[in-house]
């Protein structure tokens, strides 16, 4: 009898989220690659062979691992993705911006490896910890303003996930403008002077992998009129918490935002 199989058996994922995703499914077992740039789960990397940077990967070596389907992100992996579907390899790559669009990527890929029901179960929870965090935020006598840095030179704004994880944890981004453009280069805010006069009460900095120096920011022309840095309130969030669009962020991202804006609005009471 012929039999029909349930999605992909052997997957490498460009980008970090999926293969967090496929473990928190338990579908480990159908990656054959990863990103180098994982750490989410911290065993992968110690399970998993290591192909590709973000712009960059090894096609010979994924072809050799004989992937039925590759998972990219976005525009930026245009080039992998062309190289791979030219040699005949099926290539999904999703381009998730939003909150919304990362749930209904999770889902997707729950659905491609046939665990659309454990998927939504786990999505469900997710979903039900964000309204309640999102209440808590509304309660909040008063929201602080949230100036999130997810680079230093030149200064860049929130990408729009993550300025709508800072709303839902109880803060105000500073420049919600930015956050739609989808391209680090239009959320640059060439005159920092605009962000001091914008005074963020709470600086959260996440600069894509590179550690994040409080004491630079603190050290910045005029900054030292800026309610975050006469308050001490400059925190870190690693980009793999809070940078990577799937489950990391919806999750210990938020939370770790939330914790933040609370222990500050507890401080302004």
């Amino acid at each position: 009898m012929l039999e029909i199989a349930r999605g992909p058996r052997r997957i490498v994922c460009l980008t970090e989220e999926t293969t967090e995703w496929l473990y928190l499914l338990g579908e480990e077992a159908r990656i054959v690659g990863i990103s180098g740039y994982t750490v989410r789960p911290r065993r992968a990397r110690e399970e998993k062979p290591r192909v590709s940077a973000f712009i960059s990967a090894k096609i010979d070596r994924i072809l050799e691992l004989r992937p039925d389907c590759v998972f990219g992100f976005s525009d930026l992996q245009a080039d992998i993705a062309r190289d791979l579907v030219r040699r005949g390899v099926q290539v999904t790559v999703f381009n998730q911006r939003s909150v919304e669009e990362i749930f209904s990527m999770l889902y997707q890929v729950a659905a491609l490896v046939g665990r659309a029901g454990e998927g939504l179960r786990i999505l469900e929870g997710i979903r039900a910890r964000l309204l309640q965090i999102e209440a808590a935020g509304r309660a909040l006598p008063r929201r602080p303003r949230v100036w999130f840095e997810e680079w230093d030179e030149p200064s860049i704004s929130a990408i729009r996930w993550v300025s709508e994880l800072v709303r839902i944890a109880g803060g105000d981004d500073c420049f919600p403008e930015l956050a739609a453009q989808p391209l680090g280069k239009d959320r640059i805010v060439a005159d920092t002077g605009e962000i001091v006069r914008r005074d963020p009460e709470i600086v959260l900095g996440s600069w894509c992998g590179k550690k994040f120096r409080p004491e630079k920011v603190q050290a910045r022309p005029g900054w030292d009129q800026v309610s975050a840095v006469r308050t001490g309130q400059l925190f870190e969030i690693k980009s793999a918490d809070i940078l990577q669009p799937g489950p990391a962020a919806l999750t210990d991202g938020v939370e770790q935002i939330h914790r933040i804006v609370l222990a500050w609005s507890r401080r302004h009471d």
